[in-house]
């Protein structure tokens, strides 16, 4: 694999594991397994009989989990601490052969970039749910899906268009969290006034 296919891969492997961690894991190794992708020799695990069984039970557990409004905000919460570095791990994984600066260089960007996603989306996800019905999580929910096979479709084929909708989806993270910070803000404010508290 070229420069331009590692980045691409490093890239959207970080890119789609802060949207739905589990599946870019099992589509990735199975893909792996059935020789349709090349993994790298830092990804080769993925395609193990075990990672690919519980990376499997556990993407159909995040798909359900996703679905339920407020409870998908639990289940962001907790994968604050599991999806980030493990989205890291992956970009670093992609250059686990390459010079001791690449790998760090991988790893830096691997986490920049799941990082910015998985809080864009969870936040996102948070005020969404802010709404009493539930449509609008549905929506938002499916939208993350199909970008997720988007993002895994390009990653593969089309490796410089992935690298350049990641940087306009970077510089949307930048336009888009700061956002997201008033509006979480604005929803305490509220909840500090409906309980009597002083704002």
């Amino acid at each position: 694999m070229n420069l331009l296919s590692n980045l691409a891969l490093a890239g959207g492997l970080a890119w789609a594991s802060g949207i739905r961690l589990y599946a870019t894991l099992f589509i990735a190794g199975l893909l792996g397994r059935l020789g349709y992708v090349p993994l790298p020799p830092g990804l080769e695990v993925l395609s193990h009989n075990w990672v690919l069984i519980v990376s499997g039970v556990l993407t159909l557990g995040e798909f359900l989990a996703d679905k339920i409004p407020v409870f998908d905000s639990v289940w962001d919460s907790i994968h604050t601490f599991i999806r980030i570095p493990v989205g890291t791990m992956l970009a670093w994984g992609v250059f686990k052969n390459a010079g001791a600066d690449e790998q760090i260089a991988a790893a830096l960007l691997g986490g920049a970039v799941v990082t910015g996603t998985h809080l864009a989306k969870s936040g996102t996800r948070a005020l969404i749910n802010t709404s009493p019905e539930p449509f609008s999580n549905w929506g938002a929910s499916a939208t993350e899906d199909i970008s997720l096979f988007g993002i895994l479709f390009l990653m593969w084929q089309h490796p410089l268009a992935l690298l350049i909708l990641l940087a306009l989806f970077i510089v949307l993270i930048c336009w888009l969290l700061p956002k997201i910070v008033r509006g979480w803000r604005a929803i305490f404010a509220q909840l500090r006034k409906f309980n009597g508290t002083p704002a």
